[in-house]
């Protein structure tokens, strides 16, 4: 158990009082949130610093609210089938916005209050307000100083808007959840899966959608194969895709629509811009008074052990700009409480995480792509299995969605190094065959489980 404290009350000359922590955390994220309350169970005094609503980016404006979309959205596709499965749904169906949107909101507000109520139970006392450091182990917050042996900065990212002339008439991917309406006709703007997810969202419930990309494909980071599907599919379900393009300059008229141009023509009488180009470390708390250092993208450099420059500083999640995700921000954080607090030398390892996207059909992937293995491993090194077919859902509709599956395999005991697919289910299938793939199995593991039948799952098992 932590036992031992430090004060540092003469660093923050400026206060007559500065209350002293053992742990100081800025940012109440789930990274954030999740180091703290660990750190408070081996006996340290711990403190949360957080402007906002609790549960950072992922709770309020990402991953939760995003998924309760995507949940909506897949109820309009599955609404499409319903004749095929013999259901009369006896005329045209409706779409409430307001409903989803209110029941959305009331689900954060309500993990809001769970997240103060946990922090409670931990005794980790909240502070509100906006976190500088002012000297070696102390932040000051709205004139208030606090002190700490240890500090955590997990104070996230941001949307990141371009140098474009009429810029402001645009939403980013926060602003989507304050839409009071589902938009006629949008356009987003972005190849990375934010602007996929969005866009999909869109789309599939009801909207004129443009997806505006720099390149030729989305998803160029993920495993060819992926890129190259999904760039395909979206276009099977109605989104304009337009490539090579990017917008000089956006123009609102009166009635509040928007004329936005770009390089290949322009786009008029639209509702919605969702900028969705990339997101930036939330930084500016001061870090040159205590020495941290940025690499030359503005992350917090950190070690693996998530050690900053600074001795006594530590950082993680989105601010270090390294696998951007809710659980690797919780785990990273949970296991920089252990080591710290209790003595454990332990650190969490980055390799083989699994990350899904919330496309139409959803990616998941585990792993090195085609193009990693090759250059890691060599061509002659790497053998691959792949599978492509229609998912037995569509046996018995009009509308179809396709399933691909790639393996990655090291020679020559063929160790799985990376799972790539796209596909109805493969989101929910993913987490049990990325657990075989942290454990080191092989191809011949796969081949020797019996499959279960019917499902897309057993093509994994199965390849040939």
């Amino acid at each position: 158990m932590f036992v031992g404290r430090i004060f540092y009350r003469s660093l923050c000359t400026m206060a007559p009082v500065a209350k002293s922590f053992d742990y100081l955390v800025i940012g109440g994220g789930s990274g954030g949130l999740a180091s703290a309350r660990r750190a408070a169970e081996f006996g340290a005094k711990c403190a949360i610093i957080e402007k906002a609503r609790l549960g950072g980016t992922c709770v309020n404006v990402g991953c939760v609210p995003k998924k309760v979309m995507w949940n909506t959205a897949v109820h309009a596709e599955y609404l499409m089938d319903h004749k095929d499965y013999g259901f009369d749904v006896n005329g045209t169906t409706t779409f409430s916005w307001k409903t989803i949107k209110d029941k959305r909101d009331a689900y954060i507000k309500n993990l809001n209050g769970i997240y103060k109520s946990n922090l409670d139970k931990s005794q980790v006392e909240a502070i509100v307000g906006d976190a500088k450091f002012v000297g070696e182990r102390c932040v000051e917050v709205d004139g208030n100083k606090y002190t700490a042996e240890h500090i955590l900065i997990a104070t996230g990212g941001r949307p990141v808007f371009p140098n474009t002339p009429g810029v402001e008439y645009g939403i980013s991917s926060d602003g989507f959840f304050d839409l009071e309406d589902l938009p006629k006709k949008a356009v987003v703007v972005g190849a990375g899966y934010i602007a996929v997810e969005m866009a999909g969202i869109l789309k599939t419930l009801g909207s004129d959608v443009s997806l505006l990309i720099r390149k030729d494909k989305v998803l160029r980071t993920f495993d060819s194969m992926i890129s190259s599907e999904l760039t395909e599919e979206l276009q099977h379900i109605g989104i304009n895709l337009m490539r090579q393009t990017q917008v000089s300059k956006v123009e609102k008229a009166a009635d509040g629509r928007l004329t936005v141009f770009t390089n290949n023509g322009e786009i008029s009488e639209v509702d919605t811009l969702l900028w969705a180009i990339g997101r930036v470390p939330n930084t500016e708390i001061g870090l040159d008074t205590v020495g941290v250092e940025l690499d030359s993208r503005g992350n917090i450099k950190v070690d693996e052990y998530q050690n900053t420059s600074t001795k006594g500083i530590y950082a993680l999640g989105d601010v270090c700009g390294k696998a951007l995700l809710t659980p690797v921000a919780i785990a990273a954080g949970r296991k920089l409480a252990h080591r710290v607090f209790n003595g454990e030398d332990t650190k969490l390892d980055y390799s083989n995480i699994p990350t899904v996207v919330f496309s139409h059909p959803p990616i998941g992937t585990v792993g090195l792509t085609e193009e990693e293995a090759v250059a890691k491993y060599g061509k002659d090194n790497i053998r691959m299995y792949s599978a492509r077919f229609t998912p037995m859902y569509h046996a018995v509709t009009e509308r179809k969605t396709k399933t691909i599956m790639k393996m990655i395999c090291l020679l020559p005991e063929e160790k799985i190094v990376g799972i790539h697919m796209m596909g109805i289910g493969c989101d929910e299938m993913l987490q049990g065959f990325s657990v075989a793939v942290k454990m080191g199995a092989t191809k011949a593991d796969f081949d020797s489980t019996v499959a279960i039948h019917p499902t897309s799952s057993e093509e994994l098992v199965t390849m040939r």
